[in-house]
């Protein structure tokens, strides 16, 4: 009976977390540790069990299936599985990202998926005040592997669960010495990475410890390199245009139709080293009595490059009503006959890009600590009870810079002072550029503390088994602060101005987990959690999940939930910032799709609430062994959201004579935009609905191991704010494609192996006019091969086929969405593993 228990209990926690490409191998060793039986956490509950059986839906991805993949980032793997959306920025965001690397389940956004490092938070990193966990700090050579909870789970975790949870559990009780190198490069030359890391483990009567050091480094791409890249056409130039007119051959000032070529100086890969060392601590210091640890640094240095600044100044006009006496400008016969002249406040528009002052050059210093410890013990109360008392504290530090930026103030008096040297289109002498440029500077962190404790076990017995609980209390406190450069806090400078941020918040949470087997085929699990945050008050959410074992071949499951996003620090206590972003200006008064944003927040906002529901099944068929099926329907809905409104809506109904849409976003009726502002407000929403499935196969064939693996996520619904985002692509938003699917096959033997992958991405619509944008199906091959036990090689191909992105009219890089599709190109990849 317990031999038929055990591996009923193996099997359905297999098939409710599928895992991909080489996850089978967890297969194998969980049929050997069977008779094994042991108490553990899973994640989306904190009751202690004896198998995974949840009704939540759990997605694994081991170690093995990670290198068979060639990932070498954390967000790469994430950014893959199909129940990921929107434009999660990673390695391929250069504009805006600062280096961080997230991760967007569902594509509802970052900040409402929850990280988590062996089950306990994770301090969220970046450049600083920072809205989520910048996946970089965690390196793929630590991970055991990756547990996604596509489910909300605020009742179990608290805020930001919203979307669902990834548990990142990292190698531990490891005994001996691991080197690992891998490493790849793009068929074109460029993009190589590189990874080097150690294990070292050894164990005691009473314990582990595992130590673990890596370095990764990777090199840039830039987007002229690819032939299917667009020419960029800016309407800033490097000899500069004044009213929209510049010179030709002969002299004469007439329009301006040329356009400047940024792509040549675009990062689609940005480069990074990333420095880490980490560590994992098991002692029993008496009989159950248990002591634990992990530790992590990461140091990133990473930078990404864009065009020369543009300068884009408003200069007075000598003699115009309105202009200053003595700074201004005085328009030549030629200026004159060329159709320059000052608009209704004496002034008139000057652009330049700033070639001779150089690229920008964007860098990050960002160092990243996190360090956790409890003990673990029972009490001889009942049948047995377990407790856990643990801290954990995270601190991220950073050092950003750009060079090569461009001072307005002093640009607008030098153009003054020299306007022979600025209007003649030739390049600027050493000592006006010298003048103009300066080295920006800024700092930023975030810190948390959390002290948590938990008591669970069983509280009485039903007919059919154990009344199983677990009942918590944890203390938080986040905080984070962002100090820009003096000269963009002034703003003063070309690039948009910014105020600084510091803020914290505290949060006192209790929480109470029960799990009911009503009967042998019906379990019921319940939990109810109550915070209480220093900043807007009190917080309840709940949650009900069912099992229903229908037959030995299928289960059954449902969950109900309701959850909420506290506001985080940049969203209550940032300044104002100024944001260039990709908007269609209705009375063409803007020469450039990039147009000025002013992003306000709110000290007084309130968190968000949502609701989820998912139900679905497990199947096994008997008939057929080594076969499993799951399917998943899941809606999401988020009320109250923290959001700000859209701003091409804004702009559009402003320009249709909205008065109420142009007092909002601070528009004229007549669309001047010099006061554009987008405020966070709690009118968002959000209302999302699916179908995930998984089919996993492994069986014996022609001497060899086959392993077939396929995730599909059919997207129902997305709608956000009133706008429709089903099926559909923007470069601000990302992607909503309706349909997403991964599959893989496998074929090997003891010392070999052979894997087929592809990924396919189904065609959408533009948003902003509805045309077509193409599907894409990327194709992967890798193969690995043991030379002896402890000395194994892998190779591998990515995109093998070169696949192009599909072109997204208002892509935010190259005429694409690099956060969606594939802009490097084929890649060749390998790895060597030797231990001993």
């Amino acid at each position: 009976m317990q031999n038929s228990f055990v591996s009923k209990a193996v099997r359905f926690a297999l098939l409710a977390a599928p895992v991909s490409v080489a996850g089978f191998s967890s297969v194998a060793m969980a049929q050997e540790e069977a008779a094994k039986v042991e108490r553990i956490e899973v994640t989306g509950s904190r009751i202690q069990r004896q198998d995974m059986e949840t009704a939540s839906p759990v997605t694994v991805i081991d170690a093995a299936a990670i290198r068979v993949e060639g990932f070498t980032s954390v967000d790469q793997l994430l950014q893959a599985q199909t129940s990921m959306a929107g434009a999660a920025v990673g390695s391929t965001t250069n504009n805006g990202a600062d280096g961080v690397a997230q991760v967007d389940l569902r594509g509802m956004g970052a900040q409402r998926t929850l990280v988590l490092l062996n089950g306990r938070r994770m301090v969220n990193s970046g450049s600083g005040a920072d809205s989520a966990v910048d996946l970089n700090a965690i390196p793929v050579a630590m991970i055991a592997r990756v547990e996604i909870l596509k489910d909300g789970a605020s009742a179990v975790y608290g805020s930001d669960a919203i979307a669902g949870v990834v548990n990142i559990i990292t190698k531990k009780d490891f005994e001996g010495v691991q080197l690992d190198l891998n490493g790849s490069s793009t068929d074109k030359g460029d993009g190589e990475t590189g990874e080097l890391s150690a294990l070292y483990g050894f164990s005691t009567d009473r314990g582990n410890y595992t130590f673990g050091a890596s370095f990764s480094k990777r090199e840039g791409v830039i987007q002229a390199d690819r032939d299917w890249t667009e020419p960029g056409s800016s309407s800033f130039i490097p000899t500069g245009s004044l009213g929209g007119k510049v010179q030709n051959a002969q002299g004469e000032w007439v329009d301006r139709s040329t356009g400047y070529d940024f792509t040549k100086d675009s990062w689609y890969q940005t480069p990074s080293k990333r420095y880490s060392l980490f560590a994992n601590a098991t002692q029993e210091f008496a009989d159950e009595l248990i002591f634990t640890a992990d530790v992590l640094y990461t140091k990133r240095k990473s930078d990404q490059q864009l065009a020369a600044q543009p300068g884009d100044i408003m200069l007075d006009v000598c003699g115009a009503p309105g202009a200053d006496l003595v700074n201004c400008i005085t328009l030549t016969p030629g200026m004159i006959a060329g159709g320059i002249e000052a608009d209704d406040t004496g002034r008139v528009n000057y652009r330049r890009r700033t070639t001779d002052v150089g690229p920008r050059i964007y860098a990050q210093d960002t160092d990243t600590l996190r360090l956790s410890a409890g003990l673990a013990g029972t009490l001889d109360v009942h049948t047995g009870m377990s407790w856990d008392l643990s801290y954990t504290f995270g601190k991220n530090e950073a050092d950003t810079s750009v060079a090569n930026s461009i001072n307005a103030v002093k640009m607008e008096n030098s153009v003054y002072a020299n306007q022979a040297a600025w209007f003649s289109g030739a390049p600027l002498t050493q000592a006006i550029i010298d003048d103009v440029g300066y080295f920006e500077q800024a700092t930023g962190g975030n810190k948390q503390h959390i002290v948590a404790g938990v008591l669970s076990g069983d509280l009485f017995d039903l007919e059919a088994g154990a009344v199983g609980f677990a009942i918590g209390a944890e203390y938080r406190r986040d905080s984070g602060y962002y100090n820009p450069d003096p000269v963009i806090v002034a703003g003063e400078g070309t690039a948009a101005q910014q105020d600084p941020t510091n803020g914290s918040y505290d949060v006192v949470s209790f929480y109470q987990e029960v799990s009911v087997p009503f009967s042998e085929k019906l379990t019921g699990e319940f939990a109810l959690r109550f915070d209480d945050y220093s900043t807007f008050g009190k917080a309840s959410t709940w949650k009900i999940g069912l099992t229903y074992e229908a037959t030995d071949e299928l289960m059954l499951r449902a969950v109900a939930a309701t959850g909420f996003r506290a506001p985080n620090v940049s969203e209550l206590y940032g300044g104002n910032t100024g944001s260039y972003d990709y908007l269609d200006d209705p009375w063409g008064n803007e020469q450039d799709p990039q147009i000025l944003v002013n992003y306000t927040s709110d000290s007084n906002i309130q968190p968000e609430e949502s609701e989820s529901f998912t139900a679905g099944f497990v199947l096994s068929p008997s008939q057929i062994e080594g076969l499993s099926m799951t399917v998943d329907y899941w809606r999401f809905k988020v009320s109250n959201a923290i959001t700000r409104l859209d701003a091409q809506a804004g702009l559009n109904n402003c320009f249709a004579g909205d008065v109420t849409s142009c007092e909002t976003f601070s528009i004229t009726l007549d669309g001047d935009l010099s006061n554009f502002t987008n405020p966070l407000t709690n009118v968002g929403n959000q209302d999302t609905s699916g179908i995930d499935g998984n089919i996993s196969y492994r069986f014996d064939g022609l001497g060899l191991t086959w392993k077939i693996n396929n995730d599909i996520t059919w997207l129902l619904k997305f709608k956000q704010d009133g706008i429709e985002y089903t099926n559909t692509i923007d470069g601000n938003f990302g992607g909503y494609a309706e349909l997403r699917n991964n599959f893989s096959i496998q074929a090997g033997m003891d010392d070999w192996n052979v894997t087929y992958f592809n990924r396919y991405i189904g065609e959408s619509e533009y948003l902003a006019d509805g045309s077509k944008i193409d599907s894409v199906l990327y194709h992967n091959i890798s193969a690995s091969y043991f030379i002896t036990d402890g000395l194994s090689v892998s190779l591998g191909v990515k995109n093998l086929t070169d696949e192009e992105p599909s072109r997204v009219a208002n892509g935010s890089d190259g005429g694409t969405v690099p956060e969606v599709f594939d802009t490097i190109g084929r890649q060749f990849f390998g790895g060597i593993s030797y231990k001993f």
